[in-house]
């Protein structure tokens, strides 16, 4: 055992002459070249003067051991991109080290400039591309952007009757509406008084935390008057129809609700209409503000348009704040909707608060969302003053041949899509009339003032109203209606108010005459 320790420090003295023992993966090797994960990095549909998202390139080392490689931008001088080479801003890189069977990250972004087109008709192209010289060896991977010239409004205020171009989409960037010393906020906005016209085909993107403020009249779609014949269909990729939506084009942002505010109505705005247009990826579509209850309403038509992907919270606007998001909210506001989807809202469908005026016919509140676990009945409604509950207000709804179903999550509704607040008292001050529908509710099934009397088939409840496919089985839902769907004629007598008649529905199919065959309900005849 005394002869051991000696023994052990002669070993230790002779392993210090070893040589080390380096990874083989470290080892710098003179020869090999990189692999891409794309030979492009394609950004599809850049407005001019914003930034884009921000793209990844993984370059990949195959080799066993470890390569050199000099990364850099392309082009000339003021290229439109810019690159993040391995965590360092810049355009170039020298000698960056990818172990063997490792990889490299190279971010991408552009800022694209006005190529001076007058118009937009057709994208234009830039491209560049990144180098890489790796042991000798030249590689590059493309840089493509298709880049689009528009109108940008930027701390706008239309100050007298204007007509917005179609030449070239609109783009609504981070500005404040003054108006009598006050800070409105975000967005474009309209004096009292004035109008803001938006003609047929006009595209309006909004960028993160933008808004339409209206305070006078917004017309939105006056000027287009489809056939009336039976092939007359406006089909949803009609280039006619108005779309608002948020700046970012690339396909990720299709669908993602609150890119962008919406469109708000200030307590002075009056006559407002929005037609054969859609609304989405915003937190609300539509605001009616007048939460002090003023009796002189802000007043919106919509017809033949679709709103959805809505959802949001905690926006602030005009000193103010909207507390959730909904296809429509109203604060005391007057409402009326014919031939309209409302889907996808993660809040509401239609949300009113201090009293108003509702109606609706021949719409669908399609309202499935499968990406929010929402808790809340898609029609909510109740008398009580925004800024004080103790205060009730008049209100008046009227809601007739549509449909009211969705995927409602929540407990404490019972999987009612409509909820009425203090329902009793609405016939006191105004109207509460709900006649030939389709509704999911539990709570209402039973009482004669919402629903009619037992028997009297005047809404058809809580029956699926049997959809052609909805957003919980595909990401292309369609809320048009099959052929066994209950909501298909004939039925009952159609319900018809002055003013109100529709006889082509959202699509602009035409809908028999009341003294026919009767029509489906909701915003789709089926053929």
């Amino acid at each position: 055992m005394r002869y051991l320790f000696p023994l052990f420090l002669v070993l230790s003295c002779l392993l210090t002459f070893l040589p080390g023992c380096e990874p083989k993966e470290d080892l710098v090797q003179t020869s090999g070249s990189l692999e891409f994960a794309q030979d492009t990095v394609l950004f599809d549909t850049v407005f001019t003067t914003i930034k884009t998202v921000t793209k990844r390139l993984w370059v990949y080392n195959r080799n066993g051991g470890a390569v050199k490689t000099d990364v850099s931008l392309g082009g000339t001088a003021g290229s439109p991109y810019s690159l993040i080479i391995d965590g360092d801003a810049g355009s170039a890189k020298s000698g960056v080290l990818i172990r063997g069977n490792d990889s490299l990250q190279v971010l991408v972004r552009a800022v694209l400039g006005d190529n001076g087109q007058a118009t937009a008709a057709k994208n234009f192209l830039v491209t560049d591309q990144v180098n890489f010289r790796t042991n000798g060896n030249d590689q590059n991977v493309k840089l493509v952007a298709y880049g689009q010239n528009a109108y940008f409004h930027r701390a706008d205020i239309v100050r007298s009757n204007t007509i917005w171009r179609t030449d070239k989409p609109h783009v609504i960037i981070n500005s404040a509406y003054v108006q009598g010393g006050q800070v409105t906020q975000v967005g474009v906005a309209v004096v009292q008084g004035v109008t803001l016209t938006i003609p047929k085909g006009a595209r309006i993107y909004s960028h993160a935390g933008a808004l339409i403020q209206v305070d006078g009249t917004l017309r939105v779609n006056d000027d287009f008057m489809p056939g009336t014949g039976a092939t007359d269909t406006v089909k949803a990729s009609n280039p006619n129809i108005v779309r608002f939506q948020g700046d970012r084009l690339e396909p990720q942002y299709s669908d993602i609700p609150g890119q962008w505010v919406g469109i708000v109505f200030t307590a002075s705005s009056r006559n407002n209409s929005i037609r054969y247009a859609e609304i989405k990826n915003a937190t609300f579509g539509a605001l009616l503000y007048n939460p002090e209850g003023n009796t002189a309403h802000p007043n919106l038509t919509v017809d033949n348009t679709v709103i959805r992907n809505i959802s949001g919270s905690n926006v602030s606007f005009a000193n103010a704040t909207a507390s959730t998001g909904g296809g429509i909210i109203s604060y005391s506001g007057n409402v009326t909707a014919t031939n309209c989807l409302f889907t996808n809202c993660g809040e509401y469908a239609v949300l009113g608060v201090g009293g108003g005026v509702y109606d609706f016919n021949f719409c669908t509140f399609a309202n499935y969302t499968p990406a929010f676990r929402r808790e809340t009945a898609s029609l909510t409604f109740t008398n009580e003053k925004a800024t004080d509950a103790r205060v009730h207000l008049p209100i008046s709804l009227t809601l007739s041949n549509s449909i009211v179903w969705g995927s409602n999550l929540g407990v404490t509704t019972l999987d009612d899509e409509l909820y009425l607040k203090n329902y009793p008292e609405y016939p006191t001050t105004g109207v509460l009339s709900i006649r030939n529908n389709l509704l999911r509710t539990k709570e209402y099934a039973t009482i004669a003032a919402v629903v009619g009397p037992a028997g009297s088939n005047l809404n058809l409840l809580n029956v699926d109203p049997l959809f052609v496919r909805t957003a919980l089985v595909s990401n292309r839902p369609d809320y048009t209606l099959q052929a066994a769907s209950p909501a298909n004629a004939p039925r009952r007598p159609l319900v018809v108010r002055v003013g109100t008649v529709s006889f082509h529905d959202l699509l602009n199919l035409p809908r028999p005459a009341p003294n026919q065959t009767m029509p489906a309900l909701g915003a789709y005849e089926h053929r």
